[in-house]
């Protein structure tokens, strides 16, 4: 790894420190910036994803895919994780916090709205970022692709199922827009560029000329997620400073939840044992969450200043270092692992 790989975790600190100090220094900016979205997708946030996830999609090799099917454990722990295992348990670490351990010190009539918020977390794998995750562990980006793709297609029928039958509402309005648009901007437009680009690069010089190419544009990649984490508690800034223990208080099971849901795909990839470059990203997308979808719903159900739509916003400030902090985790481990 890089010097900059490998004080990545220091990078993204600087940089949250960095988006709630200009927010409250710049609050016009940030206020125009966080109005530039359609179908609740932010289309600065989506240039700066599309950046990080269209490196990877040139390493991915179609030609590879056909041999997915044959080693099948890895998108059966992904398929059992997102969907069996994440939203119950999510669900469940709701009702244990906001209902007892925490609840003398909220709000009793805001409990049910925080429950929401994380059930709505729970039942929405990621799409996007995973891929730089698998990046950063030198996860098999074909093998990959498939595993995010899968969800994909899952999502489509499951999600408002299990949200309604969760949340104990009969009509969940998916947003539509919302989902196809995410999916459009970080999967389908990066696989296609990606595709044509390793064409090209196959044509001048083979694997070699396509692995010196993705070197060169990494550091645009890291970049962008640098300047998404600004950006994404730039947004936030204020709410972050105006309620400093509730956002600690819903922040508690969401990294339990994330670090528990990651032990248990990771256990089970080593257990099994999954090659390392298919069970880092294979418990890596069950611990991610596709936060556009999740905060689209809050708001559509709950309202934009609910409860609910506030435990999707904190959702989205934990992610990106706990993730960080599992990516270090998955590459110390390597070695435990299967080549």
């Amino acid at each position: 790894m890089s010097l900059f790989e490998r004080y990545l975790s220091l990078w993204v600190f600087l940089c949250i420190v960095a988006g709630i100090v200009l927010s409250n220094l710049m609050p016009g900016l940030f206020g125009v910036l966080a109005g530039l979205e359609y179908a609740s997708v932010n289309l600065v946030v989506a240039v700066l994803i599309w950046a990080m996830v269209y490196p990877m999609m040139v390493a991915v090799d179609f030609s590879a895919l056909k041999g997915v099917g044959e080693r099948p454990k890895g998108l059966i722990i992904t398929v059992v994780v997102n969907w069996l295992i994440k939203p119950f348990t999510m669900a469940a670490l709701g009702v244990l916090f906001f209902n007892y351990v925490f609840s003398g010190v909220i709000d009793r009539s805001d409990a049910g709205q925080y429950i929401a918020g994380l059930i709505l977390l729970g039942a929405a794998p990621c799409t996007a970022m995973v891929f730089v995750w698998s990046q950063l562990t030198k996860g098999d980006p074909t093998y990959t692709l498939v595993q995010v793709s899968l969800n994909d297609v899952i999502m489509v029928f499951a999600f408002a199922p299990i949200v309604a039958l969760l949340l104990g509402v009969t009509d969940v309005a998916v947003p539509w827009e919302t989902l196809v648009l995410s999916v459009v901007l970080y999967v389908v437009l990066p696989l296609l560029v990606g595709a044509v680009t390793r064409a090209r690069l196959l044509g001048q010089g083979g694997e070699k000329r396509v692995a010196a190419f993705t070197a060169r544009i990494k550091p645009a990649s890291m970049l962008g997620l640098l300047l998404t984490v600004v950006l994404l508690f730039g947004f936030q800034g204020n709410v972050i400073l105006d309620n400093p223990l509730l956002i600690a208080l819903l922040a508690t099971p969401i990294l339990i939840q994330s670090y528990g849901i990651f032990a248990i795909a990771y256990a089970w990839a080593w257990k099994w044992q999954v090659p390392h470059k298919v069970a880092a990203p294979c418990a890596l997308i069950g611990t991610s969450n596709f936060f556009e979808l999740a905060v689209a719903v809050a708001i559509g159900l709950f309202g934009l200043n609910s409860g609910a739509a506030l435990v999707t916003v904190v959702g989205v400030l934990v992610e990106v270092p706990v993730m960080l902090s599992l990516v270090w985790f998955a590459n110390r481990t390597r070695s435990r692992f299967p080549d």
